[in-house]
């Protein structure tokens, strides 16, 4: 991945920063003729030399300037926040691409929360160093160096001298409180990221707040965190308004010492009025440029540090990747599934979940895997989709070790079907065609029938428009794993992966589904992993897995016969039956 920098940047850039800092410098240039404008309508009315013509000519010039500032400072704010931009949009893409190719382990590691400020703070951060901070620096430095220059040259050294002492106060002021307001923002985003997440959670889990009725609880809690951000604000506030008049009193005392010294001087005829008039317009302009120097470091030591947080984003790279050794040329799969003595732990953890199991599975098969919580199951199918890596000739796929097949061919021919499902925040026919948005209307009724969840979504107001709230809390839990598998199935994929996905579903929708998926399945390699021994008793064979290991194989009726934990969970199952239709 490319690292960003702001020299690499700013030399890719290079001719657009130019260009804006001579439209900054015009309009600067421009700001300074105002003075002298005022400085020679004062002098002349005071001599009398001004009537209507030069009235109108003065104003003519006044808002031939302004019209000429205007449009220069619309020519500054394209070429370098407009080019700002550019580098967040740029950033912003590049970071979304990067999230997109890192592989599950690394999401597991980290905060969502933690991920979305990096792609929005950060690059925030990053973009004012770039834009306003540029425009902040050059600004600072042009206007500073001018206005003094024609404070000296052209009215008084010695005034301007003594008028700049309080000046640079401001500048130390302004890093400081820069520095703080920083700090307090942090914590008001902090606060304010926290009273987010409560409300986020608490709607997510509106349910079981109501279902265990904790609505008082949940206010009390949410009271906190809204009382905690309404601190750090008025904090924040309180900096804020104690920097404002700071900066005023210091710029204050510099006119004192104008009006002061400069006023005995006009007194004394040593300047004119007409030089007071404008060496007043030109300290006020410099209040600004003294206040963006404390500013434009501020803005440059937070813009460096998110720059080097993302790039240890970029960094980073994922576990699951297209080897060297891939063989592009295999581009589909018939389905033929050999596990050869894997062995497999999740990295970073020393337990040994898959202990040198092995089993083949032919194409067409549909096979099941069975056992206690723990035992494995779900990570097989883990394996299959190359979520996480196997070890070299451990797995292979149609007689090709997983390793050297390109993921693309692996992900786009086999379809996974997980317990916990997710559903997108739009409608059920979207998220049912999301593999191909451009999928026909009577593809997406198909296999909403297959799923036997065609009914329950026509029974909506809106149909397969009906649009899904977060994480589809719209749909009852077993709604939501039928659209999540009718999801797979109209992907028609070579290898079906069912993953405990029918547990949330009643087991007579649950057997008008098995028998809808009988064709189906009888065309594709198809892996079911249950608890339930009733939704995998009709597989070809059945695997038991316990610790890790394959203790147990065959068909239903053998395993039975067999005598061993299978029949040991069939019975206790049995037993569940009887005692719930009692």
């Amino acid at each position: 991945m490319h690292e960003y920098s702001f020299k690499g940047f700013f030399l890719r850039y290079k001719k657009r920063y130019l260009l804006g800092i001579v439209w900054l410098a015009l309009v600067d240039i421009l700001q300074l003729i105002i003075p002298q404008i005022l400085r020679d309508f004062t002098d002349n009315i005071q001599a009398g030399l001004v009537g209507s013509p030069e009235l109108i000519r003065y104003a003519g010039l006044i808002v031939l300037v302004a019209g000429g500032t205007a449009f220069f400072r619309f020519l500054w704010r394209l070429y370098i926040n407009g080019t700002a931009r550019r580098l967040e949009r740029n950033l912003r893409n590049d970071l979304y691409q990067h999230f997109q190719r890192l592989s599950p382990n690394y999401f597991q590691q980290q905060k969502t929360g933690d991920l979305m400020a990096h792609a929005t703070n950060d690059i925030n951060a990053i973009r004012r160093a770039t834009g306003p901070g540029v425009v902040m620096l050059a600004d600072a430095i042009l206007l500073t160096i001018a206005t003094i220059s024609i404070l000296i040259f052209t009215i008084n050294i010695r005034l301007t001298l003594i008028a700049l002492i309080p000046l640079p106060f401001i500048t130390l002021i302004s890093l400081k409180f820069g520095q703080i307001i920083h700090k307090k923002f942090k914590k008001v985003q902090e606060a304010f990221s926290n009273l987010s997440d409560k409300a986020q959670e608490n709607f997510s889990g509106i349910r079981v707040v109501k279902a265990f009725a904790r609505e008082e609880k949940e206010i009390e809690r949410f009271q906190v965190s809204n009382e905690n951000n309404y601190k750090r604000n008025v904090d924040l506030v309180k900096s804020w308004g104690l920097f404002r008049p700071l900066v005023q009193f210091f710029s204050g005392m510099s006119f004192l010492i104008v009006i002061w010294l400069g006023g005995r001087m006009v007194i004394e005829e040593a300047i004119s009025l007409g030089d007071f008039v404008a060496f007043i317009s030109y300290l006020g302009m410099l209040t600004w440029p003294m206040m963006a120097l404390g500013f434009v470091i501020n803005h440059i030591q937070r813009g460096r540090a998110s720059l080097e947080r993302l790039n240890n984003i970029l960094d980073e790279e994922p576990d699951v990747y297209n080897y060297p050794d891939t063989n592009y040329k295999i581009n589909e799969l018939k389905g033929e599934i050999k596990f050869n003595n894997l062995t497999f732990s999740y990295p970073d953890e020393d337990e040994t979940v898959l202990k040198e199991v092995s089993f083949k599975i032919e194409s067409g098969q549909t096979v099941a895997f069975i056992g206690r919580t723990g035992s494995g199951k779900s990570t097989i199918a883990r394996l299959i989709l190359r979520l996480f890596n196997s070890e070299r000739e451990s797995l292979y796929l149609d007689g090709h070790d997983i390793n050297k097949i390109p993921l693309e061919t692996i992900r786009e021919n086999t379809a996974f079907v997980p317990q916990d499902n997710f559903l997108f925040s739009t409608t059920i026919g979207k998220n049912i065609a999301f593999h191909d948005p451009e999928t026909d209307l009577e593809l997406i009724k198909q296999a909403a029938r297959e799923a036997a969840v065609y009914d329950n979504i026509n029974d909506f107001p809106e149909g397969f428009d009906t649009i899904l709230g977060e994480r589809g809390v719209t749909l009852s839990g077993g709604q939501q794993q039928r659209v999540a598998l009718a999801r797979a199935l109209i992907k028609r994929p070579d290898i079906l992966i069912l993953d405990d996905s029918l547990s949330a579903v009643d087991t007579r929708t649950e057997e008008t589904i098995l028998n809808n998926l009988e064709e189906i399945m009888a065309e594709r390699t198809t892996i079911l992993i249950a608890h339930r021994i009733s939704t995998i008793k009709n597989a070809d064979k059945i695997f038991v897995l316990d610790d890790g290991s394959i203790i147990e194989e065959g068909d239903h009726e053998s395993l039975l016969d067999n005598e061993g934990l299978y029949y040991d969970l069939y019975q206790k199952q049995l037993l569940e039956e009887k005692l719930e239709n009692q």
